[in-house]
């Protein structure tokens, strides 16, 4: 049942972000149509609005938190913002619908400025509710790892990551006076 993460080593997710995991759930991410696949392309113009993302092998009595994050901010080759951080949902039921969890900070859709980044997002299990938590002062600079640490969230259970680029400015076509 569990998923390969071999793309997620390859491209060094398990390493920049979190620690190697044994992934013990699926999660499916849709922008639109698009199923989002490790290591896709996708246009951020794409990602304006949240994915839909369906979860299976979840226990319908636990609380599951989804974090997504690019640790590829503001460059690639020079990640001195490492981690922004995108979305935090906190309390997702075990039927898995993420609309049903807690928003702790409001998604805000991939915008890479320079280079190919990568979007990663984690689902964790949590021991129980999440009481209160603050909002993260800034998206800048975030930790996935002291994050799960602080909430006693362990390994994560599922991930995916995709890729993206600024895309180009759109020609002006011109125009006869």
């Amino acid at each position: 049942m569990a998923a390969s993460v071999d793309p997620l080593v390859v491209e060094r997710v398990i390493g920049d972000v979190v620690d190697m995991f044994v992934p013990s759930a699926t999660m499916s991410v849709y922008y639109n149509s698009k199923h989002v696949t490790n290591g896709c392309n996708l246009r951020p113009s794409l990602t304006d609005d949240p994915p839909r993302i369906l979860m299976s092998s979840l226990n319908l009595s636990n609380f599951y938190t989804l974090v997504m994050v690019d640790p590829d901010a503001p460059s690639p080759s020079e990640p001195y913002m490492r981690e922004w951080v995108h979305w935090i949902v906190v309390d997702i039921p075990g039927t898995g619908n993420v609309s049903s969890g807690r928003e702790i900070l409001s998604y805000t859709g991939p915008c890479p400025p320079i280079g190919i980044h990568r979007y990663i997002l984690l689902l964790f299990k949590q021991k129980g509710p999440i009481g209160m938590i603050e909002q993260p002062a800034t998206r800048a600079n975030f930790n996935t790892r002291h994050f799960a640490t602080h909430l006693e969230l362990g390994l994560p259970i599922a991930a995916t990551y995709f890729n993206a680029q600024k895309e180009p400015a759109a020609k002006k076509v011109a125009t006869a006076a």
